[in-house]
């Protein structure tokens, strides 16, 4: 049922939260239950203040007491609450709940839904700004299954009035989108912001799942959160599904690969084997708290101009296929993704990189936007723990360049030897000759061209998939 409100046209794609709400509302076959645990009831309110809420809220409920919560929803075995399993076990319940004392035979057109929230706001010292889980669990069509949308939210206002007032709003646009945009998952993305300022609330995680996003690649609505500012980077494991970086980064060991893998290539997981091989044995690590990224940027992804959203896919799915975790960041300087991974641990760092890509760090045209230039880039980069395994490179003449006969500005002589002399510089040493005449470029180019030979300097299996998914522009 569709129900015109005044001032909302088909020119008009923002309606006010207020009028969301009332179009929720007054579609008299929407109706659920609102669940909200450590901020407040904020959602549920602009349906009660919109009007007409009784023919859309079944229950509205909070469980601040832990006991009380854990009583409910069942106790965590981390003893956490604002977590994607904690938001998983609430929707589970609610609707379950809602399932048994509303019974379908006397509901047949009913469209159920069940929206949760558990979230952290900012801490009394101000030190912790505050983050949270929402979703929403809900059909379309009585007679169809549960469609879902889960994100995870990270505060930026240093109020907690200001981030109970943001949650409200952004849960309000979660609901009213989850009815009336599910057809265009990255409209109703960029949606989730309306009214909002992107200053005040990052999104670095949401899922979209069920039948209604059967079509939906979740790491490509990843990349939209990059690409749309709502967050500065993403993750998502092996199985393609889109993860919290916090959670995976957490006290741990980290070891970052940037590359364009385009496509992944010997040389690609060579570097990452060797370097790691090296990290696991620094005397600080352990091999059990450690994890590996192969971080791709937005810039890399754009530097043809528009992102080409499946050449995107192309990357991730040869990456994932190798059991790896990727990360898609706007970080276009290296500083940054240190300065964004030091976030989430005190542990040691460690970049991947091969010599061309170091010695273009140096470049100080890079940090004209910093008041201390390469200066404070430097300090912010090794000021953590960091370490830069450093792969080599073969010159024109065939000579193997690494740490000790790099070239650079004269006036970067002095300040790369500080580091180097430090310990922060070490050279992959056992590496495979053979792999240094690799360019993955240049494969790019063999495969668009039909070429032939290219499928042994990849990784096994990789070409095979290529060939089945005709990636990368491959004729057939």
């Amino acid at each position: 049922m569709t129900v015109n409100l005044p001032g909302e046209t088909e020119l008009e794609n923002r309606p006010s939260i207020e009028a969301k709400a009332l179009r929720i509302n007054l579609n008299r076959f929407i109706y659920g239950t609102f669940a909200e645990i450590g901020a407040g009831q904020e959602v549920v309110r602009h349906f009660f203040r919109a009007g007409s809420s009784s023919g859309t809220i079944a229950k509205t409920m909070s469980a601040y007491d832990k006991n009380f919560s854990d009583n409910i929803y069942g106790e965590e075995n981390d003893k956490r609450y604002v977590t994607e399993a904690r938001l998983n076990k609430m929707l589970n319940h609610e609707m379950k709940l809602l399932e048994d004392r509303l019974p379908r035979d006397e509901n047949p057109h009913k469209m159920f839904f069940t929206y949760a929230n558990t979230v952290a706001t900012i801490d009394f010292a101000k030190k912790f700004k505050g983050h949270g889980w929402m979703g929403i669990r809900f059909q379309t069509n009585p007679k169809q299954d549960y469609s879902e949308i889960t994100l995870h939210v990270r505060f930026h206002q240093s109020e907690a009035r200001l981030q109970q007032e943001v949650l409200g709003m952004i849960g309000v646009n979660l609901i009213y989108g989850a009815f009336y945009k599910n057809d265009e998952p990255k409209k109703l993305l960029r949606y989730l912001y309306d009214h909002i300022d992107k200053d005040a609330i990052e999104i670095d995680t949401i899922n979209f799942n069920g039948p209604l996003f059967e079509k939906v690649d979740n790491r490509l609505m990843s990349l939209q959160l990059v690409k749309n500012g709502m967050t500065d980077a993403v993750m998502f494991n092996p199985e393609g599904n889109n993860i919290l970086p916090a959670r995976e980064l957490y006290k741990k060991n980290i070891l970052a690969l940037r590359g364009s893998f385009r496509p992944v290539t010997l040389v690609n997981i060579d570097m990452f084997e060797k370097a790691l091989d090296a990290f696991i044995h620094e005397s600080e690590v352990n091999k059990d708290k450690t994890v590996v990224i192969f971080e791709i940027t937005l810039s890399n992804l754009s530097a043809q101009g528009e992102i080409d959203e499946k050449d995107f896919m192309d990357r991730a799915k040869l990456l994932c296929s190798l059991g790896n975790i990727v990360m898609i960041s706007n970080f276009k300087e290296y500083y940054k993704l240190v300065d964004y991974l030091s976030e989430y641990t005190k542990k040691q760092l460690a970049l991947s990189m091969g010599v061309s890509n170091f010695v273009e760090i140096f470049d100080e045209q890079y940090y004209q936007d910093l008041g201390g230039g390469i200066l404070e880039a430097f300090g912010k980069m090794f000021y953590n723990n960091l370490k830069v395994y450093l792969y080599p490179m073969k010159d024109e003449g065939g000579n193997i360049i690494n740490s000790t006969n790099l070239k650079l500005h004269p006036r970067m002589k002095d300040f790369y030897k500080f580091f180097k002399y430090n310990g922060k510089v070490v050279d992959i040493i056992d590496f495979e000759e053979d792999y240094l005449k690799i360019f993955s470029r240049k494969i790019l180019k063999q495969i668009r061209n039909g070429e032939l030979g290219w499928e042994q300097q990849l990784p096994e299996g990789i070409a095979e998939l290529i060939k089945r998914n005709e990636m990368f522009g491959i004729k057939s």
